[in-house]
């Protein structure tokens, strides 16, 4: 998402009876010819490879076609302030990109003194999202702090860092059941987040950023694999989208989240 939000990503499908709020995906009307190639409903390739890193808890490197992004899911035998005694655990979360993850160089936040408003946000949001599917009574008086590092960005940075840290923070998890440390399982649900958009009229799923630059509305869909939804972010660049048209982003991106909890069990089995 362009803007406070960020860009995401789009799926296209038209609109047909039935699903949720009368309406359900469909083709597309007349043809439309995406700047990747790919069909309107088509996420990109994605793969999941963990355990790439030698310290954390937990890690993976997860590509989402052009956007890559390392998460790691560190453990401290301790919890912030308004968590002690309490006999809950805490899940947080940071994000951050490299300088030259874009076609031109950012300069690192650390030398400007203070993160941006954008990264601020969007690590309260991935910390948001992950904390929606744990059971923070089952974690117990510990922390687990998720490290989403954008390497390389091309579109949907903060849905690829949500889908996975999700598996960085299930390998920590597991790491701790395999110990003894905890016997009830805190992850109950999967977590993932897509994104979706309306580019040329056309609802499509997974934009990057050619497509999420150009696209009049998107937004970004968190959900869990029991079929919650965690967290919505949807905004329209020029003309407002109608509610037919959410309910057809809505569709695709449950579509989308389904493929994404298959990649994320693979990647943890």
């Amino acid at each position: 998402m362009r803007g406070r939000a960020g860009r995401a990503e789009t799926a296209a499908c038209g609109l047909a009876p039935g699903g949720r709020g009368g309406y359900a995906p469909a083709q597309p009307q007349g043809d439309i010819m995406r700047p990747s190639g790919r069909k309107p409903d088509a996420l990109r390739d994605i793969t999941i490879e963990t355990g790439i890193t030698r310290h954390a808890e937990g890690s993976c490197l997860i590509r989402m076609g052009g956007t890559h992004v390392i998460c790691t899911a560190s453990l401290e035998e301790r919890v912030p302030p308004f968590r002690r005694n309490t006999g809950l655990g805490w899940v947080t979360a940071e994000y951050g990109m490299l300088p030259r993850a874009t076609t031109t160089r950012n300069r690192r936040e650390a030398t400007q003194g203070k993160q941006s408003g954008r990264t601020t946000e969007i690590q309260r949001l991935i910390g948001r999202a992950l904390r929606a599917g744990v059971d923070l009574s089952a974690l117990g008086e510990r922390q687990i702090t998720v490290d989403c590092d954008v390497i390389q960005a091309d579109g949907g940075t903060r849905c690829a860092a949500i889908t996975g840290g999700w598996v960085a923070l299930r390998l920590a998890v597991n790491r701790l059941m395999k110990a003894g440390q905890i016997t009830s399982d805190p992850l109950p649900v999967q977590v993932a987040a897509i994104s979706c958009g309306i580019w040329g009229g056309v609802p499509l799923l997974d934009l990057d950023y050619a497509e999420d630059s150009a696209a009049g509305t998107d937004g970004n869909f968190v959900l869990t694999s029991a079929g919650g939804l965690v967290e919505v972010q949807g905004s329209a660049e020029g003309a407002p989208f109608s509610r037919d048209e959410l309910s057809a982003l809505l569709d695709l991106a449950e579509a989308g989240a389904a493929q994404l909890f298959e990649a994320q069990a693979r990647a943890v089995a």
